[in-house]
C-alpha cells in the first residue's frame, strides 16, 4: 500500500488515469523552475535530506582524545495542495463524458506550481530555502514600463553575468505580467520582442507563474540545484457521498551553488 492511499478512494482505474493525465497536462507549462535549473530525482518519498558535502565540528566528544564532526544536510520540504472532486463528475467520466468538471484539480496544480517556482526564485525561509533572486549579489535591474527597452535591460544582465565569469547559455524567467507585456509587444518593423530577447540570452524564455518581474540566469548547469524526493503525485484524503477529497503532493529541496549566476529584473 502506498502512502498516497489511492487504494482507498472510490475512484476507478479509468478515473485515476483521467486525473493523472489532467494534472500532467496542467503542470507541464507551469513548472517553470524545472526548465531552468538542474533537476535531480525523483528519489522517492523516503528520501529526506540533501547531502551538502560539508561537516561541522562538534565541540564535545564522548571521550577524551577523539574529535567529532557532523555531516551537514538540507532537509526536504513537503508541499501539498488539497482539492475536491464531485463523485458525480467522476461517474460521468467513467460513462465516457469528455467534459468532466476538473476545475478544482486545475486550480490545485496552479497553486502548487506557483509555490514551487516562488520557493526556487524568491526563497522559502521557514523551509531553509534561499531563492535564486535573493541569493544574487548583482544589483537588480529595473525593467520599467517601456517594453521596447527590455532588450537593453536583458543585455545588461547578460553583460553582468559575463563580467562575473558566468558562461551561457542563459535563460530568462518571465513573471506572468512581464510575459504578457513581452508577448503583446512588437518592435519597430514588427519584429517580436520575444524573439529578440531569445537571441540575447541564447537559451529558453519561460513563462514563470510565481516569479516577480523576471530573472536572467545561466543554464550551463551546476549553479542551481533542485532535488526531488517524491515528484508531484495525487493522493487520497477522504470521501463522503458527494465528493472525494484529494491532494497534490511533492517533496523537494533547492539550493544555490553559484549566487552570481543570476540577475534579477524588477
Amino acid at each position: 500500500m502506498s502512502h498516497l492511499l489511492r487504494e482507498h478512494a472510490p475512484i476507478t482505474e479509468a478515473g485515476w488515469q483521467l486525473l493523472d493525465s489532467e494534472a500532467r497536462e496542467r503542470l507541464a507549462p507551469a513548472l517553470a523552475a524545472r526548465k531552468l535549473v538542474d533537476f535531480s530525482g525523483p528519489h522517492g518519498w523516503q528520501h529526506s535530506a540533501t547531502n551538502l558535502g560539508r561537516a561541522k565540528q562538534i565541540v564535545d566528544a564522548p571521550s577524551r582524545g577523539v574529535s567529532g564532526a557532523q555531516r551537514q544536510t538540507l532537509a526536504l520540504v513537503e508541499l501539498r495542495a488539497p482539492f475536491s472532486i464531485d463523485r458525480a463528475e467522476l461517474a460521468d467520466a467513467d460513462r465516457g463524458a469528455e467534459d468532466a468538471d476538473l476545475e478544482a484539480l486545475d486550480e490545485a496544480t496552479h497553486r502548487i506550481a506557483v509555490a514551487e517556482n516562488t520557493a526556487v526564485f524568491h526563497g522559502w525561509g521557514a523551509a531553509g530555502i534561499t531563492g535564486i533572486v535573493e541569493a544574487s549579489p548583482h544589483e537588480a535591474i529595473e525593467l520599467g514600463e517601456d517594453c521596447e527597452r527590455y532588450p537593453r535591460h536583458v543585455a545588461k544582465a547578460v553583460d553582468a553575468l559575463l563580467s562575473a565569469g558566468v558562461e551561457g547559455p542563459y535563460g530568462l524567467a518571465l513573471g506572468p505580467e512581464t510575459h504578457t507585456r513581452v508577448l503583446e509587444t512588437s518592435e519597430h518593423g514588427g519584429y517580436p520582442l520575444l524573439e529578440h530577447l531569445r537571441e540575447i540570452v541564447g537559451g529558453p524564455l519561460v513563462w514563470s507563474p510565481g516569479v516577480k518581474g523576471a530573472a536572467v540566469l545561466s543554464v550551463r548547469g551546476g549553479d542551481f540545484l533542485f532535488e526531488s524526493g517524491e515528484d508531484l503525485s495525487i493522493g487520497y484524503e477522504s470521501h463522503d457521498a458527494d465528493v472525494v477529497r484529494l491532494y497534490l503532493e511533492e517533496s523537494l529541496s533547492f539550493r544555490v551553488a553559484t549566487p552570481e549566476a543570476a540577475v534579477a529584473l524588477t
